[in-house]
């Protein structure tokens, strides 16, 4: 049986890992700055991390969700802590299209309405109703296409209030820093305007955190860099360390009903055994400030190199460890010799953006690594 073809691969396997570093079956070490699509937050093969998941599965790896879990309340009253969410509610799934899928149920079930406002460029995931709020025709089969959703301009807070005067709308999704979508910024006045309207309007707000937050954009979520108050977030990449888990938080004014949401490896006990790890080391090695501190750093080298190749080089922009350098060429190339000669992972979106998105642990001198090797390569374009 061969596997089926959905992604393009490069022939490089990787077999080992520690902190921003991989390396492959051949020995070659690579510098992380993709961290498999976000989700390493805490790096690669944390000795705190594999402690306490070693530990867990020696006890027990998992029951059903039908008796209590110690572990998911623990985890509850960390989270809402270390978040500032502690009225909050937690559901615990296993991805972030799962998460998306479940607010999205939420937002309907509580104002009995069908109809979703979305950005254009949003990716919210690829189960049933999150795909319909992705702004991306390859991945929207006919079954998908039901025409729940309305894709607006991000930021256009004009034409996003007309929408919702029409009436009929049971949520706004919205990514508080588009990742698929190139690393577009969501401004605080779009933000604020559009949490107004929907108290105005009685519609629920959901900040997709699951690639932006968690720590990731130098605050625990994105969306409070920008001063507003979701109903519903949504988390996921980032909050096991690559264990598949997603989350839904969700307010208090949203009150549960038996039979609404289920799931039966959400929240087992080995997820939030490394769940929980991952607050620790966060906590303990202050990464949601090393986010900032060395986002700032590498940020303010890209734009330097944007001042040394501005016909390459045409906007950088994001927050902490989120960050798309757009190019005036396709980025296939560039993001090929980084990999093949510089020995650097980095992601990218659409056709002319690298994406970073390294573990939360990255250091100064790994920033200088890369924009050493990136300048190298800019250089013989």
């Amino acid at each position: 049986m061969n596997l089926y073809d959905v992604y393009p691969l490069f022939d490089i396997n990787i077999v080992r890992g520690q902190g921003c570093r991989v390396w492959d079956d051949k020995g070659q070490e690579y510098l992380d700055l993709y961290g498999g699509h976000a989700v390493i937050s805490i790096g690669h093969s944390h000795p705190h991390y594999i402690q306490k998941v070693t530990e867990q599965i020696q006890q027990l790896g998992f029951y059903s969700n039908s008796v209590v879990n110690t572990l998911q309340r623990q985890f509850a009253e960390r989270l809402g802590r270390i978040s500032g969410y502690e009225d909050y509610q937690l559901f615990l799934i296993n991805s972030g299209a799962e998460a998306n899928e479940n607010a999205l149920k939420l937002a309907s079930f509580k104002t009995g309405y069908t109809r979703v406002i979305a950005a254009h460029k949003a990716f919210h995931g690829r189960t049933s109703l999150a795909v319909e709020m992705t702004n991306n025709p390859k991945i929207v089969a006919p079954i998908n296409d039901n025409h729940h959703a309305k894709f607006l301009a991000l930021n256009d807070l004009e034409g996003w209030v007309r929408e919702m005067t029409k009436g009929g709308i049971a949520a706004v999704i919205l990514e508080c820093i588009q990742g698929v979508g190139g690393v577009q910024m969501v401004s605080p006045a779009f933000a604020k305007g559009l949490e107004y309207a929907c108290k105005r309007y009685g519609i629920v707000l959901i900040c997709d955190e699951i690639q932006c937050g968690y720590g990731r954009s130098g605050k625990f979520f994105a969306h409070q860099w920008l001063g507003i108050k979701p109903d519903i977030i949504t988390v996921a990449k980032g909050i096991a360390n690559g264990f598949p888990m997603g989350a839904v938080l969700i307010s208090p004014k949203f009150k549960a009903e038996y039979g609404q949401l289920g799931t039966t490896f959400g929240g087992n006990h080995l997820a939030c055994a490394a769940a929980l790890s991952v607050l620790d080391v966060m906590e303990e090695d202050n990464l949601v400030e090393n986010a900032r501190i060395v986002g700032d750093y590498l940020m303010e080298k890209l734009k330097g190199l944007q001042a040394e190749f501005p016909t390459l080089i045409t906007d950088v922009r994001g927050r902490g460890l989120m960050i798309g350098i757009e190019l005036s060429i396709p980025h296939k190339e560039i993001r090929s010799r980084l990999i093949h000669e510089e020995h650097i992972f980095t992601g990218c979106s659409g056709q002319n953006i690298l994406r970073l998105l390294p573990p939360l642990c990255l250091t100064t001198a790994d920033a200088d690594l890369f924009i050493e090797k990136f300048k190298k390569v800019l250089s013989d374009c």
